[in-house]
């Protein structure tokens, strides 16, 4: 996504959906995450790409497992974080936090992929099968269609009390 914030209707309508197999707000976190490092390359002016390696499925792998850990000791060891309802939502198991912390970096990748030619999702290899700057449009669409649809499950479930 060229714009971070749009990673965050597929993290609300999936940790929605998925509630009983991972933690949401880690999930959430997860998905708007992995674009640190082009905040840091624009932010420095460094010389690096801007889409560099912390968009590969390698890294984004090893980024999801720290970042659950992370979370998970947050849940598990400081219990104030527990007073606010969005911490609580989702599977609290260690599981639930990994599969939330790798799905929602992966995801980011995905959808990043086919619109910037410097992603290489699959290092080592330096190419990027999955560019495809034709379906821009249609990404972008995607994710907005796919808020609206989380704000509709959200008060679907909150109906009946799904949480």
């Amino acid at each position: 996504m060229p714009f971070t914030p749009f990673h965050l209707g597929p993290a609300f309508f999936f940790g929605l959906l998925f509630l009983d197999y991972f933690h949401f707000l880690t999930f959430v976190i997860a998905n708007v995450i992995v674009d640190i490092e082009p905040l840091i390359v624009i932010m420095f002016g460094l010389n690096y790409p801007l889409h560099g390696v912390l968009h590969s499925f390698i890294s984004c792998f090893l980024l999801g497992v720290v970042l659950s850990v992370f979370m998970f000791l947050l849940y598990s060891y400081f219990p104030m974080f527990r007073r606010f309802p969005i911490f609580e939502y989702g599977c609290s198991s260690f599981s639930g936090f990994v599969f939330a912390g790798v799905f929602g970096t992966f995801l980011h990748v995905l959808l990043d992929a086919p619109l910037y030619i410097d992603i290489r999702p699959f290092l080592p290899l330096e190419v990027n099968p999955l560019y495809n700057p034709s379906i821009t449009f249609s990404v972008y669409l995607l994710c907005v269609v796919m808020f609206v649809l989380s704000l509709v499950l959200y008060f679907v479930k909150s109906i009946f009390k799904k949480f």
